[in-house]
């Protein structure tokens, strides 16, 4: 089974949490033993997994990317602007699989799935593909 989220972002950085959407394709896939993909075809966005259950891990994290990779560097090539997006999506990622065991995503009990948004605001697509295993 495969359904595709569209998730709209607010800001130019922007940190959407997914779980409760996975999790409903999840479900209704029927499947009770297999993976989840979660796939983001953008290159200035990403997935990843880590708490979800105090906000200000997801604010720390922004914090130290926008510390790490600058917005505005002079040194960057890229025409359109935006290599700062770029770099971090391709650091974090465009895809995370999850186990899926009795019917439901085995993430550990602070983990949530999160959609992150490097150059918006923008309304992107997340792919949710569930495997039998």
């Amino acid at each position: 089974m495969m359904e595709i989220l569209r998730v709209k972002t607010t800001k130019h950085t922007s940190v959407v949490n997914i779980t409760p959407q996975v999790r409903d394709i999840v479900r209704k896939s029927g499947v009770k033993e297999g993976l989840c993909l979660v796939y983001v075809p953008h290159t200035t966005a990403c997935v990843f997994v880590n708490e979800g259950a105090d906000p200000d891990v997801v604010r720390d994290i922004v914090y130290m990317l926008e510390k790490l990779i600058p917005w505005n560097d002079r040194a960057y090539a890229h025409s359109e602007g935006n290599s700062a997006a770029h770099i971090r999506s391709a650091i974090i990622g465009n895809s995370r699989i999850v186990p899926v065991v009795d019917g439901d995503l085995t993430l550990g009990t602070w983990e949530s799935i999160f959609l992150a948004e490097f150059d918006g605001p923008r309304e992107r697509k997340v792919i949710v593909k569930v495997l039998k295993g």
